[in-house]
């Protein structure tokens, strides 16, 4: 659509949004309107000629240089500029225009100022493609991107968008914390897992999202974590949690049992005299650490017999439960 026939378009009517409308609002209002009158769906004619007007005014309004020139020549447009007709001249008639371009020009005396128009009516392209240059630096008309009073916004400042990422560890290096290379934009980083993590825990990397526009932050990176379970050990809270067996003869007379920690190392569990199936024992500090504080070991007593016992043992178990007393009929009460 030619510059020339802007001051006859309200761009802004047409899409039914107010002139100090987003990108978004412009563009939502467009798919709306393009969905009501756009000739797949609408066969009449006056809705050939709405859908037009529609996309012209989102050609222009959509697109930021084009819709700062609008503004500008809409904004001269209002001070009075009118087609002087009759014969001989057909001219251009400035008078409203008289006050801002008698500044600009020298003729700041109030004088008429007339420009010729071609057999086809008014050349407005001499007018208009003065702002062509809108927006730039210093100019013959101005500085800082000023022209007859008009000056352009700085963008404002755009947060990035954030990212979302998985990575997966073993138990040791959610239960000890470890450091881990991730990588973004071709780039690669560092960073620290704490110890402690859990299986699904999200963890959040300040600024470590897509960059920001216009000079704004980056966006932040959300870590999604997932731990591999291990044999021997389970997390609860701060305390690692693992099986501890022993016999028949170290839980009814209480022993020290020796086990592994999460690191390998050996560690001694005191079974009370006394424990069945099920009772926890713990090793102070051997969890997990994390601010400036540690968890416990865990054992869990669970009672183990032979899988094949002999016959000396069988008679040795039945003098046992005999030996207990009725311990045997509470037991079979509690079934």
């Amino acid at each position: 659509m030619a510059e020339n026939e802007w001051l006859s378009k309200d761009f802004y009517k047409v899409l039914g949004v107010s002139k100090d409308a987003t990108e978004q609002e412009i563009t939502k209002a467009y798919r709306k309107l393009a969905r009501q009158y756009h000739p797949d769906l609408n066969k009449t004619k006056e809705a050939e000629e709405k859908f037009k007007d529609i996309s012209e005014a989102y050609d222009v309004l959509s697109d930021k240089e084009s819709r700062q020139k609008y503004d500008a020549i809409r904004q001269f447009g209002m001070g009075g500029a009118r087609f002087a007709g009759g014969a001989g001249g057909g001219g251009f008639d400035a008078g409203g225009f008289s006050d801002i371009f008698g500044s600009m020009f020298g003729g700041g005396d109030g004088s008429r100022i007339r420009f010729q128009t071609s057999g086809n009516g008014a050349n407005m392209n001499d007018i208009f493609s003065m702002f062509g240059n809108m927006g730039s630096g210093a100019g013959p008309y101005g500085a800082g991107g000023q022209y007859g009073g008009y000056r352009q916004e700085a963008p404002r400042p755009e947060r990035g968008e954030d990212r979302n990422s998985t990575i997966t560890l073993t138990f040791r290096q959610a239960v000890k914390g470890a450091t881990v290379s991730l990588g973004a934009d071709g780039k690669k980083f560092k960073t620290h897992i704490p110890a402690g993590v859990k299986d699904g825990q999200r963890i959040r990397l300040a600024g470590k999202g897509r960059p920001g526009r216009n000079g704004g932050k980056a966006g932040d990176l959300y870590l999604q974590v997932n731990v591999k379970s291990d044999d021997r050990f389970t997390m609860r809270g701060r305390d690692l949690v693992t099986t501890l067996p022993v016999t028949v003869g170290e839980a009814v007379c209480g022993a020290k049992v020796e086990a592994k920690d999460i690191d390998g190392n050996p560690v001694v569990f005191k079974v009370p005299a006394g424990s069945s199936s099920g009772t926890e024992v713990r090793v102070a500090g051997k969890g997990v650490k994390a601010s400036n504080s540690a968890g416990d070991l865990v054992g869990r007593v669970e009672i183990r017999v032979p899988s094949k016992p002999g016959m000396g043992l069988k008679r040795a178990a039945k003098d046992f439960d005999k030996e207990s007393g009725d311990f045997a009929d509470q037991l079979a009460a509690q079934r």
